[in-house]
């Protein structure tokens, strides 16, 4: 089969890696970046560590206004339709890049296969939580991390080609697990294991809220011992416009590739992020996570009490730091998010299709 893959940040190169590379074994893979994530710490190197095959097209659309951004992804990403004629378009999670590429096969006709499907916040201020829910009632093929995510589509009415297949971050997190613990940091990434906390902000309901910036800034200052934050360029803009300083115990670096983010993650005694996939990243390397949102799609993780929903209150922030800290985490659940093997499901799922 010809399929055309529809990519655009650092969370759909990571989710491809171990995907690509089972679908290239038996069929015509063709890669398409639509440039949401367009510098190198962002995109590049990505691409080259995870060894994700070099991009067949690179739309150039960067950074703009959601409306304009996704627009000229739909018109960009039809043309590379019309000219390579795919048997299907494959999407992955939330992004403007993934409802511009799911709008555009829609339109022309060509089945279209959602991986991480039916995941749900429901927050409908939360663009991706658009993205995700008009992609998936677009699909013909939802892959599922969760038995959630399954019963979320069903509640939509969505029951026809819903595939319960694992979660292909899980497959890339223990695909590149030993590469990781080869790979030589650098001395700004050397800590002593559990000595630090790790965060990470990005998610615009943050960012683009001085009264959020500035909670969760204040929560740092308030948690004792040294966070390291690799930052997001564009958080790094938005904390200089609004005159928002980093307190002394936060060590900012600049963003760094998945194996170094894995790395960071595995070691870290806590992690505190706005990030969806950095929570279960933090849940299968077993370190307890302080999510900086009201909400999270990965709901099991909060359930079972290895991760805590604080929005951007300082207050909530410290105090759930600080419950961590001073009571024993609850059991480890194994398999949460499958066995490693979501890119082979996959892969068979589509296979299915063409008998």
């Amino acid at each position: 089969m010809k399929i055309i893959t529809v990519l655009g940040a650092r969370p759909q190169f990571i989710k491809a890696a171990p995907l690509s590379e089972t679908l290239r074994k038996n069929h015509n893979e063709k890669i398409v970046h639509t440039g949401q994530h367009y510098d190198y710490q962002m995109s590049d190197v990505f691409f080259e560590e995870l060894g994700i095959p070099e991009p067949d097209y690179f739309l150039g659309v960067g950074s703009k206004q959601h409306g304009a951004q996704t627009g000229e992804m739909l018109t960009k990403v039809e043309e590379v339709l019309l000219q390579e004629k795919p048997d299907w378009v494959l999407v992955y999670g939330d992004t403007n890049s993934t409802l511009a590429g799911a709008l555009a096969a829609a339109k022309l006709h060509i089945p279209i296969a959602h991986v991480e499907a039916g995941l749900r916040s429901y927050n409908r201020q939360m663009p991706e939580e658009i993205n995700r829910v008009l992609t998936d009632h677009l699909s013909a093929l939802l892959f599922c991390p969760t038995d959630r995510a399954v019963e979320n589509l069903a509640q939509e009415g969505l029951t026809e080609g819903v595939v319960r297949t694992g979660d292909v971050m899980a497959d890339a997190l223990y695909y590149h697990a030993r590469r990781a613990e080869d790979r030589q940091l650098g001395d700004n990434l050397r800590y002593p294991e559990k000595s630090y906390l790790l965060a990470t902000v990005h998610r615009a309901e943050n960012t683009d809220s001085p009264e959020h910036l500035r909670g969760i800034v204040e929560a740092f200052a308030r948690i004792e011992g040294q966070i390291v934050l690799p930052l997001h360029p564009r958080t790094k803009k938005l904390l200089q416009d609004h005159k928002i300083s980093l307190p002394g115990n936060v060590k900012q670096i600049e963003p760094v590739g998945y194996l170094e983010m894995i790395l960071l993650e595995k070691g870290a005694e806590l992690i505190l992020t706005d990030s969806g996939g950095v929570q279960k990243e933090a849940y299968l390397w077993r370190v307890p996570c302080v999510t900086m949102r009201n909400e999270t799609e990965w709901v099991e993780t909060v359930q079972i009490g290895w991760n805590t929903l604080t929005g951007a209150s300082a207050d909530k922030i410290a105090a759930a730091v600080a419950s961590y800290r001073r009571n024993p985490l609850p059991p480890y659940q194994e398999n949460l998010y499958g066995n490693g093997r979501a890119s082979e499901e996959i892969a068979a799922a589509l296979e299915k299709q063409r008998r």
